[in-house]
């Protein structure tokens, strides 16, 4: 049978997600610990699930099933995705949802640099935090977004996020964009199965 191109994410996908956060009727002061952190789960399996398939994308060009222009624009579609506008989930699940697409917006970026091979490969890990976060105190965001972005793309590409530049950060865009790179680190040592197949399906295995 005739194969079929792969489809990395969908909208569809995206909006099972969202439907998901919606029923879990999650709450910043949720008073009973135990309910708050298992309606909170939810965002981080979308974090992982989004991170899984930009992974895919990395993996179908390392094997030369794409080219790297397409996996650029793949990266670009499953971008698009999750920055669509979508009604509203309630005040708290909103927040989250801010918050978690800042975290995507990282990954992303490092993604797309990483295929490119657009980055720093020299410069320590630890001082480029160090100098994202005097980008961020001087409200220099998108210098601290350039440095984030390469600091994904090394670690995409086998650096290790140094443990003593990442404790007690102090909250703000630049924890957040690390969120996302270390949603990719943990992601790479974690299921690996997103690399296994050649990219391609059955038309008759298409869902």
């Amino acid at each position: 049978m005739k194969a079929v191109k792969e489809e990395f994410y969908s909208k569809k996908r995206w909006q099972n997600w969202l439907n998901k956060v919606k029923e879990s009727k999650f709450t910043l002061s949720e008073p009973d610990e135990k309910k708050a952190g298992s309606s909170g789960a939810v965002f981080v399996y979308i974090m992982d699930d989004v991170v899984l398939a930009c992974l895919k994308v990395i993996a179908r060009c390392e094997r030369e099933v794409i080219h790297r222009e397409e996996a650029i624009s793949e990266i670009d579609k499953i971008r698009e995705i999750v920055f669509e506008a979508n009604e509203s989930l309630g005040e708290d699940a909103d927040l989250m949802l801010e918050s978690l697409r800042t975290s995507l917006a990282a990954v992303f970026v490092s993604c797309q640099r990483y295929i490119a091979g657009d980055y720093s490969k020299d410069e320590s890990l630890g001082n480029m935090i160090k100098k994202a976060l005097e980008a961020e105190s001087q409200d220099k965001m998108e210098e601290a977004f350039d440095i984030l972005s390469q600091i994904g793309a090394r670690v995409i590409g086998g650096d290790t996020l140094p443990e003593a530049s990442m404790a007690d950060l102090p909250y703000g865009i630049v924890a957040e964009l690390l969120d996302g790179i270390e949603a990719i680190s943990a992601a790479m040592i974690g299921d690996t199965s997103y690399k296994e197949d050649d990219g391609t399906v059955d038309a008759e295995e298409e869902i």
